[in-house]
Formats: C-alpha cells, sequence, structure tokens
C-alpha cells in the first residue's frame, strides 16, 4: 500500500512541476503510454524527494513558424482553386485565383531570386499556369470567356401563375385535335403558360424571337431526333432550354442549344477542353440530348419523366417516385416531390408544343424563320489562326466563330484532323491558298488582297512586319507597284522565334480585356518576370486599357548607366541583364570576379563602363573591365596592340532597315553580311547586332 502511496504522491510533484514549466517555457509536453509498467521501486527508508520526469513523458518543441512555407501553402491553395473554377469553366474566377497564386510568391517579404524553393515553386506554378493557356497564342485572349446569352429557361422556371380552370378546359379540345409524338395533356399548369406566351408581352416576345431563331437549325435537329428514334416534337425542349441560341448559358453553368452540364456532356461524348467546347456544337450536341433522352425514356417507360429527369437529373426523379409510390409525373407535381423548376418544366415544354402546332390560333403563322444553316466543310490538319481563314474566303471573323461556335479560341484545335465549317461555295478557293501557307506558319502568318492604292510599305505598316519579308515570301520586287486584287501571303513573326508583330507599335502593348501577363508573354515571345521587370510590376495582376512594354526593344530603350554599373532588382538573373545590355554571360562573371551565376537584389554589378557606353558600335575584340563589385581586383588582361585590326565594326539595325540597305551603307553585300552574321533570321528585327566585314583585303 506504501508503494502505491508512493508512486501516487510522484506522478502529482512531477504534474505540478511540469505544470509550472508550461507557463514559463515554449516547449510542451507529450505523455506516451509505455508499452508496459515498469515494476515499482522498492521501498526506502528516508528517500529523498526529486522532481525527476516520469519515464511515460516525452518533451516535444512546439513547430516553429515558416514563412517560406506559409506562402508556398498560400500560392498553392490560390492555384488548386483556381484549377477547380477552370473545371467547371468559370475561366474569369480562374485567372484570378492564378494571379493570386503568382502574387502571394511575388510580394512576399522574401524574393525568389533569394529562396531555391520560392524559385522553384514560382516556376513550376507559372508552367502549370501556361499549360491552361496554350491555345491563347497571337491573339492573346487567354482566360477571356466567349460571349454568352442567358438561358431563358432559368426565368420562365421561376414564374408562378393562379390555376383557370375554365381556360384549362377549352384548350383540352384543342389539344385532343393537335396532332403530336408526345402526349399532350393540358391542365391548368400547361394552360398557364399558354396563356402567357401568347397573351403577355414578355412571353410573346419570348416565344417569337425563339421560333425566327429555330429555321437556322429546325431541319438538323428533327433529323437527328429521328435517326435516333425518339420524338421530333422533342424539339420544343431544346427550345425551352436555350430558344435556339446557340451560346445560352444558364446560371447553373448549362450551356448550348441543348444546356448541357459538364459532366453530362462529358458522359455523352461532347469534348471539352482548351480549344473548344463540343456542348456549343449544335449537331454534336443535338445527338447527344437525343441518346440522353432515349436512355432516360428506356429508364423510367414514360416522356414526361425522361424531360423532368433531363431538367434535375434521373435520381432526383427516382427518388419523387419512392417518397410518393408513383410514377406518374402529375402526382408527384401536386405532391411537391419534384424541384419547382423541375414542375414548370413539362408544362412549359408542352405550352410550347401547343402554340407552335397551332400557330394560326396565336398568331405566329406570319413569323419569318431564319435560313437553314448553308456552309461547306474543310479538314484542317494543323492548327490555323480563324482571322487567316476569314481572310482568304474573303469573309468577317465573326462569320467565322459563328459557323464554328464550339471554337473558344482564334485557333483550331491542334489535332490530326478538325472539320471547320467556312461560308458556302469557299471551299476551292480556301484549299488552294491554305496550301501556299506552310503548315507550321498557319498560327501566325496573314492573307491580304490588295485594294486599291494600296503600297507594300502600307501594308507592311498595317501588318506589322517589313517590306522586304512580304516581298521575299511572294517573289517581288520591293519597288514595283502592287496590282489591284493581287494576293499576298503576310508572313509575321512567331512568339519564341523572334517575337510577334508588335501589336500597338514600337514595343508597347494594350491590355484587352481577359489577358493575362502568360498571354502576353506568350504573344511576344517573352517570360513574364521580363514582363514584369520592364514594367515596374509588384504582381502579375493587369488591368484592361492600360499599355505594357513588350519585347526587346522595351530593353533596348533602358540606356546604359554612365558609370557601367547596375543595381541588381527583383527578377533580375545574369542573363537577362547581359541581354539587356547586350554583353555576355561570361563577361558579367569576369568584370565582376564571381563564382557562379548567382546574384542578389541590391547587389552592383558591373556592366560596361562610360567609353562604352558612348561608344556601343564599336566593341573591342579583347574588351575587360576590372571587377569591383566584391572589392576584388580581377587579373589585368593582356595587352592588345591599338591597331585598327583589333576591333570589329558591329552595326545595330535600326527601325525601316533592310539588309541591302546596310549592304549598300557598308559597301559590301547581303551575301557577305549573311556569311559572317549567321545568326541572323529571314527577318531583321529592330536592335539585331551586325557585324560589318572589313573592306581590307
Amino acid at each position: 500500500m506504501k508503494s502505491k502511496n508512493y508512486i501516487f504522491l510522484s506522478l502529482c510533484i512531477g504534474c505540478i512541476f511540469l505544470m509550472s514549466l508550461g507557463c514559463s517555457s515554449r516547449k510542451r509536453l507529450v505523455a506516451v503510454a509505455p508499452a508496459a509498467a515498469p515494476p515499482p521501486p522498492a521501498p526506502t527508508a528516508n528517500l529523498p524527494l526529486r522532481l525527476a520526469l516520469p519515464s511515460n513523458l516525452i518533451v516535444v518543441p512546439e513547430p516553429r513558424f515558416d514563412p517560406i512555407e506559409a506562402v508556398v501553402e498560400q500560392a498553392e491553395a490560390s492555384f488548386i482553386r483556381g484549377e477547380k473554377e477552370y473545371q467547371t469553366g468559370h475561366l474569369e474566377q480562374a485567372k484570378k485565383e492564378f494571379d493570386a497564386a503568382l502574387t502571394a510568391i511575388l510580394q512576399s517579404p522574401i524574393s525568389p531570386q533569394e529562396n531555391k524553393k520560392l524559385q522553384k515553386t514560382f516556376d513550376a506554378l507559372v508552367g502549370r499556369i501556361h499549360e491552361y493557356e496554350l491555345g491563347a497564342l497571337q491573339q492573346g485572349d487567354g482566360f477571356a470567356e466567349p460571349a454568352y446569352e442567358p438561358a431563358p429557361l432559368d426565368e420562365l422556371q421561376s414564374l408562378t401563375f393562379s390555376e383557370d380552370s375554365q381556360l384549362s378546359q377549352q384548350l383540352q379540345m384543342e389539344a385532343a385535335s393537335t396532332i403530336s409524338d408526345l402526349p399532350l395533356v393540358v391542365n391548368s399548369q400547361v394552360a398557364s403558360f399558354i396563356k402567357f406566351f401568347s397573351s403577355t408581352k414578355k412571353g410573346r416576345s419570348t416565344i417569337e424571337a425563339a421560333t425566327q431563331r429555330s429555321g437556322r437549325f429546325r431541319d438538323m435537329i428533327l433529323r437527328i431526333l429521328e435517326e435516333e428514334g425518339v420524338p421530333r416534337d422533342l424539339v420544343f425542349l431544346a427550345q425551352a432550354e436555350s430558344g435556339f441560341q446557340l451560346r445560352a448559358r444558364s446560371r447553373a453553368g448549362a450551356l448550348g442549344l441543348w444546356q448541357f452540364m459538364p459532366f453530362r456532356g462529358k458522359e455523352y461524348g461532347l469534348a471539352r477542353n482548351w480549344w473548344l467546347d463540343e456542348r456549343l456544337n449544335p449537331e454534336r450536341a443535338t445527338q447527344a440530348a437525343a441518346r440522353h433522352l432515349k436512355d432516360l425514356y428506356a429508364m423510367f417507360g414514360d416522356w414526361y419523366l425522361a424531360m423532368a429527369a433531363y431538367n434535375c437529373g434521373p435520381i432526383c426523379v427516382q427518388r419523387a417516385i419512392k417518397r410518393v409510390g408513383s410514377n406518374d409525373f402529375w402526382k408527384l407535381s401536386a405532391r411537391r416531390a419534384l424541384p419547382k423548376e423541375t414542375r414548370n418544366y413539362v408544362p412549359i415544354i408542352l405550352a410550347l408544343t401547343m402554340v407552335a402546332k397551332n400557330p394560326d390560333k396565336y398568331g405566329l403563322e406570319d413569323l419569318m424563320q431564319e435560313p437553314a444553316w448553308a456552309y461547306d466543310t474543310v479538314v484542317v490538319d494543323h492548327p490555323v489562326d480563324l482571322r487567316l481563314v476569314a481572310e482568304m474566303v474573303g469573309a468577317s471573323v465573326e462569320t467565322i466563330r459563328d459557323l464554328n461556335p464550339s471554337l473558344l479560341r482564334m485557333t483550331t484545335p491542334n489535332v490530326p484532323d478538325y472539320t471547320l465549317r467556312i461560308p458556302l461555295a469557299t471551299k476551292d478557293a480556301f484549299v488552294k491558298r491554305i496550301a501556299i501557307v506552310p503548315p507550321e506558319k498557319r498560327v501566325y502568318w496573314r492573307w491580304h488582297t490588295v485594294r486599291h492604292g494600296e503600297t507594300l510599305w502600307g501594308i507592311a505598316r498595317e501588318f506589322k512586319t517589313s517590306m522586304e519579308a512580304i516581298a521575299q515570301v511572294n517573289n517581288l520586287d520591293p519597288q514595283q507597284s502592287l496590282q489591284e486584287a493581287a494576293e499576298l501571303v503576310i508572313p509575321v513573326t512567331a512568339p519564341g522565334n523572334g517575337g510577334s508583330p508588335l501589336a500597338e507599335g514600337d514595343g508597347v502593348h494594350k491590355i484587352r480585356a481577359g489577358e493575362t501577363l502568360s498571354t502576353i508573354a506568350r504573344q511576344y515571345g517573352v517570360s513574364v518576370s521580363q514582363l514584369m521587370a520592364w514594367n515596374n510590376l509588384d504582381s502579375t495582376q493587369i488591368r484592361a486599357g492600360s499599355t505594357l512594354a513588350v519585347g526587346d526593344i522595351a530593353e533596348r530603350e533602358i540606356p546604359l548607366p554612365e558609370d557601367g554599373r547596375y543595381q541588381v532588382r527583383r527578377g533580375d538573373t545574369l542573363g537577362k541583364i547581359a541581354q539587356r545590355y547586350r554583353v555576355s554571360v561570361a563577361q558579367l562573371i569576369a568584370w565582376n570576379n564571381l563564382d557562379s551565376a548567382t546574384i542578389h537584389v541590391g547587389n552592383t554589378l558591373i556592366v560596361g563602363n562610360s567609353s562604352f557606353a558612348s561608344e556601343r558600335e564599336i566593341i573591342p575584340a579583347s574588351f575587360s573591365v576590372p571587377a569591383q563589385n566584391r572589392q576584388i581586383s580581377a587579373p589585368a588582361p593582356p595587352k592588345a596592340s591599338p591597331v585598327k585590326e583589333a576591333a570589329a565594326l558591329i552595326h545595330s539595325v535600326r527601325k525601316g532597315e533592310s539588309l541591302w540597305q546596310i549592304a549598300a551603307n557598308y559597301n559590301t553585300t547581303v551575301e557577305a553580311l549573311r556569311r559572317i552574321n549567321t545568326h541572323l533570321g529571314r527577318i531583321l528585327r529592330i536592335g539585331d547586332r551586325i557585324t560589318i566585314p572589313s573592306s581590307k583585303k
């Protein structure tokens, strides 16, 4: 008994002591249950009282706050939210979340350049976000959502009416004489919607607009419904859903003529990716809707229940049937076992059917329906810009986009064969002209038909390219006059191969709605970090209407410091600094006696000297500067003889210059320039450095 009392007393004293430690220590104690209790110590007389920690208690340090880890977690959380928004079709919100992910890192107290983990996370996020922006290309439409119209069903399903039994009895007689392959029941609910569509201004305008638009798709829809073996009058389900608006979108995110949700569209083979959304394709969506309705009818054996399940889902209808113990739609509706929207859904379709089947009774017999779609189709095996297509077939870009509503970008998908719709009777011209443009250039190059009075200079200026480039591709003499109606291929430089044509001229880009730094960077073949550095941006968030400095031109506008020194800013790397001041990374490392290419914000680097700044056209072959950045002198370079041959003559291309003009100015030939300047592309860019061959033999 004494032994037990002793153990109990020891534990109590130990706990009191540990509690006192907890008030003054940053450490916490965690009890760990032992595998087996040790045998109690033998009782000893006059045992001294010792405040020793029990063996089943382990001291565990409090977790330390890691600011880097907190920033990484914040950025990753924003990116994950952006992914979810993107996957549900909310592109604008996805863009905001992606911006927030990058901003979290860029605005952290520690810059990515100062921490490898932050830099690695930032680079990874930029790459992952770019994967979602592959379709932007030259247009730079990035996360900009296409224009949508509100789906009329959202408003129709929320309507409520008082019952009119007298009207219902009158319409029941009309229903008996109306021919339809759907069962027509006219009760007070259906009668109320018939009255709404035929007697109210709002209802009448809704049905008139939809009836007029139906002409574009009616024949196609009826044909597919018949081919799939479902009632042809289900065409009025599409009318209820979208009003025959191709870009109708509901508040829940359903899209297209048949208002498919993303998961249901995927179930019936409607592709949805960065390039396109086949829920917006009239034929593909109609085929999917017919098959879905056919499956629902096979499940419930009743067209009213099939339509209800199309609206709220088959599980919703199954639960209602189980709850009420009936498979009669009207009983389920009367017992409110179905959602209000679904209880209105079937009556709306029946009312539209009744009105459309009796146009003379409702004043609709004189409505002019739009002509049916008429178009040619061509199969393209490489991505092609819709603007190029429009120019080749003599149509507007809006016409091409209207004919191809499922395309979300200004470029066709990067697939081996994509069927593209073009205006009727333009197929031969398109096939002939597209063959002239190299496949890999069809997302950049353009097509132009010469108008009266146009000149090569004016056309080059319009497309932000050079006269020489147009002349070379089209085998023209740059000095000759152009003939009216002549057809020209316009070579426009691709991103990543010298930059895209400048959107606003001279290295300035005006931001359009929906653009991101990533899409603009891709458009001009530069990096997000470069854009941020050139424009002194602290985050990736940009505002429509503002302007950005873009391309290498922005860099060339930065003068060399008079003292030849440069202070490293956030986002700088040796490569960027070398490119900006047109020196090599090796020179920067040598001049500054650096052990590696790692630099830190606030460092001062030697990038040249005052004589170099004033004589940038002449670069001595053995040019070197003693390192001073780290207060250590670099080894002195070997002395070179001060002779003319030790220097190479360098010409920096100016605006409007061509290679043959430069050759003429220096009394040499184009062939000689290209022979010693193998880095030059087919098209000169402002600021290109050209070595001039010596005239001495």
